[in-house]
């Protein structure tokens, strides 16, 4: 990520623990808004698609996997 990133902050985040994301070429990348100049992940489009699909979902509580749902399919 050498060229100048357009960071955006998540709406969705509390005062005090947000976080920013970045599209980049195809990639994303993820860091902390209280440490811009601290460290960041970045992954490719499709495996943040295939994140913000499991999340919402409901898959991702409370940091941890939740167990699949009755019923319901997972990896598409």
């Amino acid at each position: 990520m050498d060229a100048v990133v357009d960071w955006r902050k998540s709406s969705y985040t509390g005062r005090e623990n947000c976080v920013e994301v970045a599209f980049f070429g195809h990639g994303v990348g993820v860091r902390d808004s209280r440490n811009p100049e601290g460290g960041r992940i970045t992954t490719s489009l499709e495996a943040w698609v295939a994140l913000l699909n499991v999340v919402v979902e409901g898959g991702w509580r409370s940091g941890r996997r939740a167990r699949p749902r009755p019923g319901r399919r997972r990896g598409r």
